[in-house]
Formats: C-alpha cells, structure tokens, sequence
C-alpha cells in the first residue's frame, strides 16, 4: 500500500520528485518501526541511484525558472508554505512523536511553531537581504547573493521536520532547488511536507523528497555532480564519509554534528536555576545535540546542587510521549538503545558509580530507558568525552574558573556551552575562553533564526541563520564598476 494511516493521518509512503509520488524503481522497501511500542508503522519506499539521479535532474531543470522568479513571488509562495505548515501542525505533531518518540506536547508548544517559522522567516528575510555598495578608488563594488543551484538536504531523527525545514527555508528563499533525504528512523513528515508544498503552489521539480537508508539513498546523493551545496546534520562519522564523497565534486559543505557539550556552574549561581537547566537536559530522552550533559559544578556547592539535581530527576515521568504528564519518553530504535545502554555499562565497569538510573527502565520495557546520573568516571575517559545521545548526565567538579574552562573546553567537540553565574564580570570573562558555537549564560536553547548557529572543532563546519545561511545557500558575487569608459549613451 502507498498511504499508511497514522494517529488518524493518511502518510504517502512514497518518494516525491519532480511534483509527483514515485516508488521505488527497485521495489524495495524499508521498515519504520514507532520507538514508543516498537510497533510497525509501515514499509517505506527505499530509494537508490535511480531515485537520487530523477530528484537530482528534476532539482536542476526547475532551478532556473525558480532561481529567475522575482523574490516577492518566491517568497510569497514560501510563506503560503508555512501557513500550510501551521494549518496542519496538529497532525505533523501527532505523527513526528508517533515516528520518533519526542514529546507530543513539545511538538505542539515549539517544535511545529517553529517549522513554520523556518519558512516564514527566511521568506521575509530573502527580500531584505543585501549589502550596501561600496567604493574603493571611485569605483563602485555592488554584492549580490546569485542563487547556488541545486541543494541536497541530509537530517537527523531527533528533531526531523524542525531541522530539515531549518536548512529548506533559507535554500528556496535564495532560489535554490532542493532533494532532501530524511532519516529513515522518523521519515514520515517529510512526505507531509511534500504535499504541503505542493499545495502552496512550489513548482515541480523545486522540493523533492528521496526517502531510503544512508547507504542506499544518501551516498549516492552525496557524491552526485549535479549537486552545488550539501547541508548534513548528524555524526562525525557519517560527516567524514560524507565529505570524501563530496570532494571530488568539491561541492561547498555545511555541517552541524555530535556535542558534548558543558553546563558550568559556580558558587555564585542560582541555584534553582541551575538545577532547573540541569534537569532540562533530558528533555527528548537527552537525543539532542545541543544537550548540556557533562555538569561541572564548583565544589564547594556540589552536594547541594548534586542532591536537588537527583531529586528533581526522580519526579520525572517517563513513558508514553502522547501523554501530558510525560517528561521523557524512549530512545528512538533498538540500535540507538543498545548504543547509550553499552556506555553507561562500560562507564560503570571502569568505575563510574550511578547515583540515578543507570540502565533500562524495566517497568516499561521495549527501548526506556532512565533518566541516568554518573560520578566519579575518569578523566578523558569515554562517557566524558564521546556523545551518548541518550538521557545520561555526568558530574565532574572544579575549585577555580581556570579549571572550569580547562573542563569545559576538554573534548574535540565545541556546539555549545551553558554557564551559570551570578557575577556579570565572570559571564563575559569565561563566555570569551569556552570553545563553543553557542554559549548561553543562566538560559538555555534561546536562539533567534538571525543569528549565526553552528559548531567548532569536530561539532561542525560552518554557520547557519540569517545572512549566513545566505552566505552559503548563495554565491556571493562582487561586481565593480569603473566611473570611466561610459559612452554617451550610458552603455559599455
């Protein structure tokens, strides 16, 4: 069958290229199994070469005609878009926590409010973007942003239609044409997306969806020569593959990938605060990349803050994600589980000691598992330094702000950074020292779609938001104009 009905929403299973529903010219299908019951939802169409290189040659026939529409008509069209977006947002929300597992009211509060915005936004942003001239010498230098061409779009699980619509926004507000391959493990709002599109007036050809597994649909995809620019959210694993593929074809890359990123607390913090952003951290079951899990706490309010931490964790209510009063819900497949279960086991046997959870939650069963506190683990050693993507915190101490930095900036990753601090002074002084794409001081997860977000060392590649999503989705063109060689006529 090509509709699977979930929640009570009809979902297209197929491919959407070039403004019409494909299967799979092979036949082969893949399974999409629900985290919270590990029950079947529906076979998928799997896509391969085939697909990739009709989505890819649909993306690069529609590209001029969408790239020469006059931005107030594109951006009209992307704005219809998000008020798609809104109108359906109650059914995105039920199907994206049914696919993947997250929060059902996170999905209605923030999550869907903000796929919209994606488009909404860059749709405004499109038509005020530009430089203002220059002179050097007399002569005038005019910037433009020219439309790149033909963009392929890679997203994660944890957060599918949010992320995927945070890198499509930008790419058809600057002209560009898109093929997107969503996540195997949660591709079903992609397929709402596409119809959304569709009836918002986007020309065929302009957003195509390739649904399949990485080695399958995204690999030819990612070495494809008809592609200009390659946003991928994911592991550095995956990243470094992606980029050896790419190469060759020397396509510009944007890469947001793994954290493992520091919640910093002093003596000086409020520690209600403190406590409440700690315990933030397992929101989604702790599957975001921007989590804060490696808590370094001052000493001499350790205990204290350690002691409220586990006790506001062990209110937490895990299970069902479509319930209200759930607060943390199930990792999303049973390999991602066995993943996070083998780190908190091996943390232990190297002498981590668990103070919360530390392994599955036996009462539900099936791919729970608890809200997990460590101490004592070793410095440098695994559960310190990799990304569990899991609900697994760790707790590691420091006596002065010049060992805070030194921990916080300890692993080869730098997405983010949360600083807790009561003193002004201290916030602007250790913020400049952390390593990080993003820093919050005494907040967390506030971020404004015009500002730059992206990750150092090994957390990433490049900068998203505002002008510097342009700044990538866009050949930036510098023409000069000489004041001399003007016949009368104003011409050349």
């Amino acid at each position: 069958m090509s509709t699977i009905i979930v929640e009570d929403v009809p979902v297209d299973t197929r491919h959407w290229i070039d403004g019409q529903r494909r299967a799979s010219a092979s036949g082969q299908t893949f399974t999409d199994v629900s985290p919270i019951d590990e029950s079947v939802l529906g076979e998928i169409s799997a896509g391969g070469r085939a697909e990739v290189d009709a989505a890819v040659d649909a993306a690069r026939r529609a590209f001029p005609a969408w790239a020469a529409l006059p931005v107030s008509e594109r951006s009209a069209i992307l704005r219809r878009v998000a008020d798609g977006i809104d109108a359906r947002a109650e059914e995105l929300s039920r199907v994206e926590t049914r696919d993947n597992g997250s929060l059902l009211r996170s999905h209605r509060r923030g999550v869907m409010p903000r796929v919209g915005q994606n488009f909404r936004y860059f749709a405004d942003h499109a038509v005020d973007a530009k430089h203002e001239d220059r002179q050097i010498r007399g002569h005038r230098e005019r910037i433009t942003y020219d439309p790149a061409g033909v963009v392929a779009v890679i997203t994660p699980w944890n957060a599918p239609l949010m992320l995927a619509t945070w890198r499509i926004g930008p790419a058809l507000a600057a002209g560009d044409t898109v093929v997107l391959k969503p996540p195997e493990w949660a591709p079903l709002t992609a397929s709402i997306l596409a119809d959304i599109m569709a009836g918002a007036g986007v020309p065929a050809g302009v957003f195509n969806v390739v649904q399949g597994t990485g080695t399958q649909a995204g690999a030819p995809l990612t070495a494809h020569p008809g592609i200009d620019r390659l946003s991928f959210t994911g592991s550095v694993p995956t990243a470094a593959t992606i980029a050896a593929a790419a190469a060759p074809n020397i396509v510009p890359l944007s890469f947001e990938l793994g954290g493992k990123s520091p919640l910093v607390v002093f003596a000086d913090a409020d520690l209600d605060l403190a406590v409440d952003l700690a315990v933030e951290q397992f929101d989604n079951a702790g599957q975001v990349c921007l989590g804060a899990f490696r808590m370094l706490v001052q000493d001499s309010v350790a205990e204290q803050f350690l002691e409220r931490v586990v006790a506001r964790a062990k209110g937490l209510v895990q299970g069902d994600p479509r319930e209200p009063a759930t607060d943390v819900s199930a990792l999303v497949s049973r390999r991602h589980f066995e993943r996070v279960a083998g780190f908190v086991e091996r943390a232990v046997a190297a002498g981590a000691r668990p103070v919360l959870g530390g392994g599955p939650n036996r009462d539900l069963g099936g791919l729970y598992f608890r809200p997990t506190i460590l101490l004592d683990a070793q410095p440098g050693s695994e559960i310190l330094t990799e990304e569990v993507f899991g609900p697994v915190l760790t707790l590691q101490t420091f006596a002065t702000e010049e060992q805070a930095v030194q921990l916080a900036n300890s692993t080869r990753f730098g997405l983010a950074a949360t600083l807790v601090t009561g003193d002004p002074d201290r916030a602007e002084r250790v913020s400049a020292q952390l390593s990080a794409g993003t820093v919050w001081v005494n907040c967390f997860f506030v971020r404004d779609l015009g500002a730059p977000f992206g990750g150092n060392k090994q957390s990433g590649i490049g900068r998203e938001g505002g002008d510097w999503s342009f700044d990538f989705y866009c050949d930036v063109k510098n023409s000069v104009f000489s004041p001399n060689g003007w016949n009368q006529k104003g011409e050349g």
